[in-house]
């Protein structure tokens, strides 16, 4: 059977414009220990990761997204915000409260984080890219300015939105073509541009990782994938017998499948009843997703996952406002002046995204750096069945601090 590509990439771009700002991105710092605060940061992100996939995820078909991504484009734009605008989206972008969520701290925690991800020198590739495109001549404050440089690697880029909105199209889409490996192509139109954008904030990731333990490509076969009550189509479904980590509840199985390298990993959530991805959506949450990560353990299993590509987007403003952050939607009551300075009033006009995965045989297996050393027993015990043959949930995340990177579902493999 001929295979496909030999990689898993993942790639996503975001952008928020901000009425009379727009807000973007570029290289993180120099990497830092500071573990602690990674953590917190981490929590945060993976708490908003669980909270927005249950805004979205009563649209139909796959889902995928980047909840870091997203959270590092939303947190730039917060430290231009003050009062209340600032107080609902920390707690929407739920920031632990304990620390009082100063930019100063949050910003620091950020750079501290992102600094670890890079795949240079790895057996993986792993970026994350942000840049500040801002009106030509606007009077941006120098401290919002110099604290995005300093935390985010985000450098500010001269447009003429209101002059030029195609040309300052064309350099973010550049932009955004170039960090996702021509990926995610067009993040913004012209029209998205309208007279009022000051600063358009955007932020890039990038993964590309091939599994610890390859699946063999002569082990795949078109098998039948049930996409809904019923009705089945063919997906291509790659095999492996090999000890991952597990879990299983009274719902679900879990299994674990590092990248090369071992700093990151798939684990895909697996509904026992071949229609109970609502019920396993419906009790996602950063705890529970913490206590299921926690209880996995080394199992030997039969383990069948479909090979799969596609490409999700979606305008994020009305599930943010769902999520509390309701006032930096609104002009005139939006709070920015730490961008500005107050120069004139300053809102967030939309929050787009967009988000490509690709997962085949050369892509996933079984092992991070703590499973690199998984041995095979000579007479091993009655593997475990692992078929994912029907709708899961799906999330790589980055084993050291335990960040979830993207999160999303398969209800159609498709390729």
């Amino acid at each position: 059977m001929k295979s496909a590509a030999t990689f898993l990439a993942a790639a996503f771009c975001a952008a928020v414009l901000v009425a009379g700002a727009v807000l973007g991105a570029s290289r993180p710092p120099p990497a830092a220990e500071n573990t602690a605060e990674k953590a917190e940061i981490a929590q945060a992100v993976n708490a908003f990761a669980c909270d927005l996939y249950g805004k979205v995820r009563s649209q139909e078909g796959n889902v995928f997204f980047s909840p870091y991504s997203i959270e590092s484009a939303l947190t730039m734009t917060w430290t231009g915000a003050k009062g209340e605008t600032a107080a609902e989206m920390a707690r929407a972008l739920r920031f632990p409260a304990a620390r009082q969520a100063t930019p100063e701290w949050v910003t620091a925690a950020f750079g501290y984080l992102s600094a670890d991800f890079s795949g240079a020198g790895k057996p993986y590739e792993l970026s994350v890219a942000n840049a500040l495109w801002g009106q030509k001549g606007y009077p941006f404050k120098p401290e919002f300015v110099a604290a995005l440089r300093k935390d985010f690697g985000a450098g500010v880029f001269d447009l003429d939105f209101a002059g030029d909105p195609a040309g300052a199209a064309g350099r973010i889409n550049g932009w955004c073509a170039k960090e996702t490996h021509d990926r995610i192509k067009e993040i913004v139109s012209p029209q998205d541009l309208a007279a009022q954008i000051r600063l358009v904030l955007t932020n890039a990731i990038y993964f590309l990782g091939t599994w610890q333990k390859p699946f063999k490509a002569e082990r795949t076969g078109q098998e039948d994938f049930l996409v809904a009550a019923g009705k089945k189509i063919g997906a291509p479904m790659m095999h492996e017998t090999a000890h991952y980590k597990y879990a299983e509840t009274d719902a679900f199985q879990a299994a674990e499948l590092a990248y090369k390298g071992g700093d990151l990993s798939m684990v895909i959530l697996l509904p026992k009843a071949k229609d109970g991805l609502a019920a396993v959506e419906a009790s996602l949450s950063a705890n529970k997703l913490t206590e299921w990560i926690a209880a996995l353990q080394w199992q030997y299993l039969d383990l069948a996952v479909p090979r799969f590509t596609f490409e999700w987007k979606a305008d994020l403003n009305d599930p943010l406002r769902d999520l509390g952050m309701a006032l930096a939607f609104q002009p005139g009551k939006a709070d920015f002046s730490a961008i500005n300075g107050g120069a004139e009033p300053m809102w967030i006009s939309f929050v787009k995204h967009k988000a490509f995965v690709k997962v085949d045989e050369k892509g996933t297996e079984a092992a991070a750096v703590t499973a690199v050393g998984v041995a095979a027993t000579a007479m091993p015990p009655q593997p475990i069945a692992f078929r994912a043959d029907h709708p899961f949930l799906f999330l790589i995340r980055d084993v050291r601090s335990g960040c979830v990177l993207f999160l999303g579902r398969v209800v159609e493999p498709k390729e």
